[in-house]
């Protein structure tokens, strides 16, 4: 089963030409994440990961997509999993908890 996340940070800024209130759209996987984002037309170079690891023995866990409320609104039609910001952190959390157990590699 395939789940999508998008949370409701909703955050004001202008990002190149577009203006809009922004939120980050993740998933269980990065595949899933992808596959998902392609079936709402983002490109994959829009895809978000950290510049460098959160920590020196981890991979980054805040992988995301950042979208607008449109594409927002569009993805909890497809199916995606409308959470709160605090969720989001949650979620990231559990990947840096399952990498330190040894379970996400």
């Amino acid at each position: 089963m395939v789940t999508v996340y998008v949370d409701n940070f909703r955050r004001p800024a202008r990002v190149g030409r577009i203006s809009g209130r922004w939120s980050h759209l993740t998933a269980d996987t990065e595949q899933e994440l992808h596959d998902f984002a392609a079936k709402l037309g983002l490109r994959r170079d829009w895809f978000q990961t950290c510049k460098r690891p959160c920590h020196s023995f981890l991979p980054c866990v805040h992988w995301h997509y950042d979208v607008v409320d449109a594409k927002r609104e569009e993805a909890i039609r497809l199916g995606a999993k409308g959470i709160d910001i605090r969720e989001f952190g949650a979620i990231t959390s559990g990947r840096r908890q399952a990498l330190l157990a040894g379970e996400g590699q």
